[in-house]
């Protein structure tokens, strides 16, 4: 009878792997109506957010493909983060 224990600890070993990835989760913060209205305003008038990030946090890359899995534009994505983020932080906008 073949010995299948080097194929069940590998099994294991790829199960691990699996758990210990991020999923997904709907627990994020919500964003705020009127930065939701301001967003999908396309009237809005619009400025450059320039900041050095690291790449190695592959944030573009990141943001793509946040927007071609989910139809948010570019655009949207780092103004309903930070937007969120600092509204949660005690920063709201003068909206």
């Amino acid at each position: 009878m073949p010995d299948h224990s080097p194929y069940a600890r590998r099994l294991r070993e790829i199960a691990d792997a699996l758990d210990a990835e991020p999923h997904p989760t709907d627990d994020a913060p919500t964003p705020h109506p009127d930065t939701l209205d301001v967003i999908g305003n396309r009237h809005t008038k619009r400025g450059q957010l320039n900041h050095a990030v690291p790449e190695v946090l592959q944030l573009q890359r990141r943001i793509r493909r946040y927007s071609a899995d989910t139809g948010l534009p570019h655009g949207g994505i780092v103004p309903l983060a930070l937007g969120t983020w600092l509204r949660a932080k005690g920063y709201p906008s003068d909206l």
